[in-house]
């Protein structure tokens, strides 16, 4: 049976006056909000868990509901239910172990090259020296620039400041055509260093160096539509 308002606070004046006071009668409604003041003070609120632990506790008792109602639902009950959570943590885990790692998609926005225009020797010598030093990920980008400045250096592609690796590949495909792919690979490479977040290696560095000097040693083929205009010109 619950304690009326009038009761509490009675009890709390009697505590106050002393047991030997007469008993105090006070009406229902001013009792109610004697009462709610009295117990709305601090050292009644000490050992009351703090908003943190209420709101962890709502949302393990949240958790709890959601476990036994899926349990319900589940062949087999509990046991069915652990079942299908290990297969489906499996099958998450076979996946990411098939695709590897998420990686942002590279965004070739920016240019190949910055204002201070060099040469590709210069290119390449920076090249060599991130390499030199285990750094790759610069040791890639000065190779590509080497690449597309020496390129431009031969007049197969025309020099544009703010040409992106992806469109230099393109452009030099066309009169390199066997060597279009490992182009395009290597503007991949590019990419995946300065703009997705990942790690060059030695390797990377190796095809990119070989593809440089592949390049050099083509002929290039000058038989497109760009390249006949203008030696008609």
């Amino acid at each position: 049976m619950g304690i009326t308002g009038g009761t509490v606070t009675a009890a709390l004046l009697r505590a106050r006056t002393g047991d030997d006071a007469p008993p105090v009668t006070i009406p229902r409604d001013p009792a109610r909000e004697a009462a709610k003041d009295e117990l709305s003070k601090p050292m009644y609120h000490e050992n009351d868990p703090s908003l943190l632990q209420r709101a962890l506790n709502r949302f393990w008792d949240w958790v709890d509901r959601l476990f036994n109602a899926a349990s319900g639902a589940a062949p087999g009950g509990t046991l069915g239910l652990i079942v299908i959570v290990l297969a489906v943590v499996a099958l998450v885990l076979a996946l990411w172990w098939r695709l590897g790692t998420p990686r942002r998609a590279p965004v070739s926005s920016a240019p190949l090259f910055d204002d201070r225009p060099r040469s590709a020797a210069e290119h390449r010598a920076a090249a060599e020296a991130h390499a030199a030093q285990g750094h790759f990920n610069q040791a890639v980008q000065e190779r590509m620039r080497a690449v597309v400045r020496s390129l431009e250096e031969r007049a197969l592609l025309d020099p544009r400041p703010g040409r992106t690796a992806d469109e230099a590949a393109a452009e030099a495909g066309r009169p390199l055509p066997s060597h279009a792919d490992r182009l395009r690979a290597a503007a991949h490479d590019f990419d995946d260093v300065t703009y997705g977040g990942r790690t060059a290696d030695s390797h990377a560095y190796a095809r990119l160096s070989d593809l440089d000097r592949d390049l050099d040693a083509t002929k290039p083929v000058l038989t497109g539509p760009a390249f006949t205009r203008g030696a008609a010109e």
